[in-house]
């Protein structure tokens, strides 16, 4: 792929994936033909500070795991109210990060 596409594509993405794995997102990309440069970039991604959000005033009830396709935890949050509030506290601090490594698993899906 054109260097410059990829280029284009990181200013579009660049704070919705992990900043450490952008090395190996930037080789897959350089490998793929330009053809699929409009399904790379179709991905759908999340963005993080909206997921705080959400996190923040949804994720008592595990809106947040639902969303980030963690079921399982979506319903120990949403039956327990965050287990009375520790797990809600844990998520705040860290759903950017999680938010970032899923949007490079559904990136490197379609890789």
């Amino acid at each position: 792929m054109d260097a410059n596409k990829i280029d284009m594509f990181f200013v579009a993405n660049g704070k919705k994936l992990p900043v450490e794995k952008s090395g190996i997102i930037r080789e897959k990309m350089a490998a793929v033909d330009d053809a699929r440069y409009g399904t790379i970039s179709s991905v759908e991604m999340k963005d993080p500070t909206t997921m705080l959000l959400i996190s923040i005033f949804l994720g008592g009830i595990g809106v947040d795991r639902f969303m980030l396709g963690q079921v399982g935890m979506g319903i120990l949050k949403l039956l327990t109210a965050g287990l009375c509030g520790i797990l809600w506290i844990i998520d705040i601090i860290g759903i950017s990060k999680k938010t970032a490594e899923y949007n490079y698993n559904e990136l490197m899906k379609v890789l």
